[in-house]
Formats: C-alpha cells, sequence, structure tokens
C-alpha cells in the first residue's frame, strides 16, 4: 500500500512564474513489479503531478499511465529501481457475499497506513460521479473509508485485493457506514488495458443487465445473464435482443437472457464483459440466449465505445 500526494500548479502573482504547490492526498497500491501503482481517477483528476510515499519513507515521483473514468481507476508509474515493493496479491470480487469480513487500508486524513475491518454491505450498487456519469457495480462495505482512503485497497481476511475503495456516502463528509469500492474483477480488466495503451476502450453492446437480477432469475432456474434494457441503435438493439420487461403487478417477465458469447458460456454479468473484452471494438459475435425457454443464436457487431 502507498500514499500519494498530489500537486496543482499555480501562478505565483508576483514573480508571474508557476511554481507546483500541495493538492491532495489519498491512497494506492501496488500493481506489479514494473512499478504501476493503481488509485482512483479522482485523485489525481486535474493534478499537474503526483508522487507516491512508499511504507519503508522513500517519496518517489510518479508518472501517469491512464484513467478510466468510468470505472474511477487511474494508473501511475514510480521507479523504484530494483527495490519495487511486492505487488498487492489480487482475489476475484465474483464470490463475495453479504456478511463476509473485509479490511480497508488507507491515509484517511492523512493518518497513514491505517486499517479498518467490516463486512460486505452489498453487491452490485450504483452512484452518480461529479460529472453527472454513473459508477456501476460497486461493493458496499461498512468499513471506515473517509476522505484520503480513496484508491486504497479493500482485501479480504486473506490478505487478496478485492477492491479499490473509491467514495462514502456522508452528509457529514466522514465515515457513515456505507462505502464503496471498485470489485477486483472490474479492476483485472480495466488495468492492464490503462498500462497497455493508457486508455480503456471497452467493446461496446447496447445492453443494461445486473448481477442482482441475475441472481433471482437463477434461484427461479434461469442461470444466465438476463437483457433489462436494450439501447435504441446498438449493436444489441440491431441483433434483435429483447429486453426484459415490467407489468403492471411489478412482476418480471424476462426477455433474452444471454447464455454464451461464441464458445464461451455466461452465468454472470463478470462472465459477460469478459467474454465481450476478449474481442475488440467491431469483431462479429454470436450471442446465444435463451428466448421463452429455447435456445436461439444472434449475430452481433461490436461497436467503438460510446
Amino acid at each position: 500500500m502507498v500514499s500519494i500526494t498530489t500537486e496543482a500548479r499555480v501562478l505565483n502573482p508576483w514573480s508571474r512564474r508557476a511554481v507546483d504547490v500541495p493538492r491532495g492526498t489519498g491512497s494506492g497500491f501496488v500493481w506489479d513489479d514494473r512499478g504501476h501503482i493503481v488509485t482512483n481517477n479522482h485523485v489525481i483528476k486535474g493534478a499537474s503531478g503526483a508522487r507516491v510515499r512508499l511504507a519503508d519513507g522513500r517519496e518517489l515521483s510518479a508518472q501517469l499511465i491512464g484513467t478510466a473514468p468510468e470505472h474511477d481507476l487511474a494508473v501511475l508509474r514510480i521507479d523504484a529501481g530494483f527495490d519495487t515493493p511486492p505487488a498487492m496479491p489480487v482475489g476475484e470480487s465474483g464470490t463475495l457475499r453479504v456478511g463476509q469480513s473485509v479490511l480497508a487500508i488507507g491515509n484517511p486524513f492523512g493518518l497513514d497506513w491505517t486499517l479498518t475491518t467490516g463486512i460486505v454491505s452489498a453487491l452490485d450498487r450504483e452512484i452518480p460521479t461529479q460529472d453527472g456519469g454513473t459508477i456501476a457495480g460497486l461493493v458496499q462495505t461498512d468499513a471506515a473509508i473517509n476522505p484520503g482512503n480513496s484508491g486504497g485497497p479493500l482485501i479480504d481476511s486473506a490478505g487478496r485485493l478485492i477492491g479499490v475503495n473509491t467514495a462514502i456516502f456522508s452528509p457529514s463528509g466522514s465515515s457513515a457506514g456505507i462505502g464503496f469500492a471498485v470489485p477486483v474483477d472490474i479492476v483485472n480488466r480495466v488495468v492492464p488495458q490503462l498500462i497497455a495503451g493508457g486508455r480503456y476502450r471497452p467493446p461496446y453492446l447496447g445492453i443494461r443487465h445486473s448481477d442482482r437480477i441475475n441472481s433471482l432469475a437463477a434461484m427461479q432456474g434461469l442461470e444466465g445473464v438476463v437483457v433489462l434494457d436494450v439501447e435504441p441503435g446498438s449493436p444489441a438493439s440491431a441483433a434483435g435482443l429483447r429486453a426484459a420487461r415490467q407489468e403492471a403487478s411489478g412482476r418480471l417477465v424476462p426477455g433474452d437472457i444471454i447464455i454464451g458469447i461464441d464458445e464461451r458460456d455466461v452465468a454472470t454479468s463478470a462472465d459477460l464483459h469478459d467474454a465481450l473484452e476478449s474481442h475488440a471494438p467491431g469483431a462479429n459475435i454470436t450471442i446465444r440466449v435463451l428466448r421463452d425457454g429455447k435456445p436461439m443464436e444472434l449475430g452481433a457487431a461490436l461497436a467503438e465505445p460510446q
């Protein structure tokens, strides 16, 4: 785990010279042996520079490699020579359950290397962003997360990364027992792309889905990804995918349930993301669905992200 201090470039009104001044603080963690550091996009957004302080006291200048605002993730890189700290062990978030014990590590209010404990309070949460967007699929936890924790790791009882702490819900601005983390399955998809090319560009299909709804469908014997909505003009719309509908009684009537992409089986939202992101935008895929209980195949051409 590392602490991150950002800088802002300001113009001295007397000397008319630009100088870097401290701007804010956050947290992060080592991703690999090449010195890549994962943190939140909002930690470094608008900063002219960043410095990373390691547990051994070294403070190093960091280079911005890439950002993915839609998941509030960013990657920095430091040059620690032959003494790069070990990478954080990576777990998985697809098997997380409500009530499971978790630990959050960070630098709240500048208090370095702080550990708090709690449980997974809920899964598949959505929160709005300051620019009007939405971050989806988040893990909710009651482990105390405060300003300065952003970008730090959320880990399981075995010390494996299961999420990146990203936000809190609090009228007072301090921990109220409702914190959110980007699940590690998303981090595993986004970070390698940022390291490789500085950008996250997943192929676009144009459907909305939810693991919570998928779980409810599975309880009724319908395993797969329930298509909740199909965006007009999207590849999914052109392929003829059908969305679920809600009756006046509130009962959800499934439309298409995606059970596979090409030769890969799909049971969860993470499976669908993984299957789609193994293709580049523009690729032609075969979507295997259940419609009215009967299997069928639909062809779609993935598009560039919108």
